[in-house]
């Protein structure tokens, strides 16, 4: 089985293996006493806090570690909130944080906080300027990624921190993507990321808090990690997760090339192998091992259970991966493809003949999930006046996609389709295929049932 889902969780580092299977032995006692066990247990969280601390570009007491990512956002952001409360309480996301940052900022806004949400350009990056316009004399805090979790496109971190800086406004950035690859750049004031996306153990998180930065810890008092992370530190897993950040940032300038290399060639050869596919995210300016993309007519769960039964684990972030009809946030605001969303994130060691079987197998995978799919249940097909209506009410995409398509050659070039469907995915992945197959996407407009899209039939 070929394991490419490195962005959701990497594989456990062999070193993060050996420093936990010792840390079990040596560091199971309570830090905060002073007999032997006691302060050898000591000894080695300070020695994985220094170590932590070196790789973030930090001081070992701005750092303390967290039960996880998300609770690492969580503090960090309601800790920043609330020590700058006087200042005012709006704050500043990208439209594509990760689900963390944005539960916190829902969060805020019920509890009576202003939240300004910064949009991405195709590509998934933030307009420096943009944040630097949505600052206000009442901001508390700003928040950006260093990287996105679902399309790999960095962000310009440095640049905004800047301004954020000149506005004396903190910026908290969650660098759980980045960090394995290297420090974040930039005057950054906060900074969150978690140990399994770099192949440490699951269950630790970092939280960076600048001396200077003001701050005030929410919830009850505790004297542990600084007053910051409550309860009992699990220090066998936090000594593997510092371990295992020392030792592949000693790997990651040599695997990051190989890396590029790979992902260089899955950008390139799968538009070429498999036809109607959209490659998303910022071409240059991204993580080193992760691509995705996106198939037209294709349902994204169907795409993934049969990768899956060729050996090949992969993730998606398309609505039909969720349970859901909601396409992801993500790919929303980018404006992309959501039908048939593929990443593809590969952990460091990946074997480059398991990438090529990859791109062997990934044109059949696609073409079995569009057979399945190329005779939908007849769509109910009427003319009001000089327009094609499209009934896919009830049917989730890809179909309404793939019912706009076999009837697009049907109306004479000018000519208007109405699709009818009440899939929240439809609202993005129209648009998309319009803009892919060079047809005009008039708009939106309300309908009796669900919502009715206008195509205009341009060539």
């Amino acid at each position: 089985m070929a394991y490419f889902d490195a962005a959701s969780a990497a594989p456990l580092h062999p070193i993060a293996r050996q420093a936990l299977l010792a840390a079990l032995d040596e560091g199971w006692a309570d830090p905060a006493r002073l007999y032997r066990e006691g302060r050898r247990a000591r000894v080695l969280l300070d020695a994985a806090r220094e170590a932590a601390a070196e790789a973030v570009g930090c001081r070992a007491d701005e750092l303390v570690f967290t039960s996880s990512g998300t609770r690492a956002v969580h503090t960090g952001m309601a800790g920043a909130l609330a020590g700058r409360r006087r200042v005012g309480r709006h704050l500043i996301v990208s439209a594509v944080e990760h689900s963390s940052v944005l539960h916190s900022a829902e969060a805020h806004e019920a509890d009576g906080g202003s939240v300004t949400q910064v949009a991405v350009d195709r590509g998934g990056a933030v307009d420096p300027l943009a944040y630097g316009h949505a600052l206000r004399a009442d901001t508390a805090l700003a928040c950006l990624q260093s990287a996105n979790h679902e399309v790999g496109t960095e962000q310009p971190v440095a640049a905004v921190a800047e301004l954020c800086r000149e506005a004396g406004v903190p910026l908290l950035v969650d660098a759980a993507q980045s960090l394995g690859w290297g420090p974040v750049d930039g005057d950054w004031s906060l900074l969150t990321a978690s140990a399994h996306k770099w192949g440490g153990p699951s269950g630790v998180g970092l939280l960076v808090v600048r001396k200077g930065v003001r701050f005030a810890a929410q919830g009850p008092v505790d004297e542990r990690e600084s007053g910051r992370a409550p309860g009992f530190e699990n220090i066998p897993a936090i000594v593997a997760a510092a371990a295992s950040l020392r030792a592949v940032r000693a790997e990651a300038a040599e695997e990051a090339v190989r890396l590029r290399e790979l992902t260089e060639r899955i950008r390139a050869r799968v538009p070429q192998a498999v036809p109607d596919v959209e490659v998303v995210g910022d071409p240059v300016h991204r993580l080193p091992g992760v691509v995705t993309f996106s198939c037209l007519y294709v349902d994204g769960e169907a795409l993934l259970h049969e990768l899956d039964r060729e050996g090949f684990s992969v993730s998606s972030g398309s609505s039909c991966t969720s349970s859901t009809l909601t396409p992801s946030h993500v790919l929303r605001a980018m404006g992309v493809l959501s039908e048939g969303n593929v990443r593809v994130s590969l952990p460091t060691g990946v074997a480059e003949e398991d990438v090529e079987r990859f791109l062997t197998v990934l044109p059949g995978a696609v073409a079995a999930v569009r057979e399945k799919l190329g005779a939908p249940v007849a769509s109910e097909v009427a003319r009001e006046e000089d327009v094609l209506v499209v009934d896919s009410l009830g049917k989730r995409c890809p179909i309404p996609v793939i019912e706009l398509a076999k009837v697009i050659g049907d109306v004479p070039v000018g000519g208007l389709v109405r699709v009818l469907s009440d899939d929240e995915a439809a609202r993005l992945d129209i648009p998309a295929w319009c803009e892919m197959r060079d047809q005009e996407y008039v708009g939106e407009e309300p309908a009796d049932q669900g919502t009715a899209y206008l195509i205009r039939r341009a060539s």
